[in-house]
């Protein structure tokens, strides 16, 4: 911009730029890390639907017996196994990168 200013949308590049290692990382994976990655993702996303639906159906339950202690209960567990699939998740494709 003009003024030296940048948006937000700058910033954040910036910003995953220098996170990557310089903004050329992923230029750099070959076809096969690209492929593992890929392997990697869907997996990834297949364990978080059968995640969510294991989760939607407990809520259910617990919903129709009205247990909000276990509503409670199954929102924590739900955000933990969410957090760990999403930091296996990364470490399976920081493994591929050689991260």
């Amino acid at each position: 911009m003009a003024d030296g200013l940048k948006s937000s949308f700058e910033l954040a590049m910036e910003r995953l730029r220098a996170r990557e290692g310089g903004g050329g990382a992923a230029a750099e994976l070959s076809a096969e890390q690209k492929d593992a990655i890929a392997r990697i993702r869907a997996e990834f996303k297949s364990r978080r639907a059968e995640q969510e639906v294991l989760h939607r159906t407990a809520v259910d339950q617990a919903t129709a017996r009205e247990d909000e202690a276990k509503l409670r209960q199954l929102a924590d567990e739900f955000e933990r196994e969410s957090a760990a699939l999403a930091a296996q998740e990364e470490a399976a494709v920081r493994a591929v990168r050689g991260d």
